[in-house]
């Protein structure tokens, strides 16, 4: 079981460096007003909610502890970031304070996730 969710947590951390990702190469055309939420944003943030509900899963089935206020707020923020770039995704720009929003919640997420013991 551990190595399945090891597996997982890789996958995870795949779509979070993803998201992040997409954001950060975005950084220059932001500071032009030329930014856009690339596809592998959104396949990021979509990989972290199906690879987090699965952790969730496995950790619970392993009689591991999970702290659901944690995951809660972590996936409250996850809804917000998906529905942002999922109705954007389209837009040739996006507007800079939503951008740099959805950076701001994936790096509130990061630090929740690192941080939050």
């Amino acid at each position: 079981m551990d190595v399945l969710i090891h597996l997982f947590v890789g996958l995870h951390i795949i779509g979070i460096a993803a998201l992040l990702g997409g954001f950060l190469t975005q950084m220059k055309a932001m500071g032009q007003g030329t930014a856009r939420f690339v596809p592998g944003m959104l396949h990021g943030a979509l990989t972290m909610l199906v690879t987090g509900a699965i952790l969730v899963g496995l950790n619970q089935a392993d009689d591991h502890h999970v702290n659901n206020v944690k995951i809660g707020i972590k996936l409250a923020l996850l809804i917000v970031i998906l529905g942002l770039v999922y109705v954007k995704r389209d837009e040739e720009t996006v507007d800079k304070s939503m951008f740099g929003l959805v950076g701001a919640l994936t790096t509130t997420n990061i630090f929740i996730a690192v941080l939050w013991t």
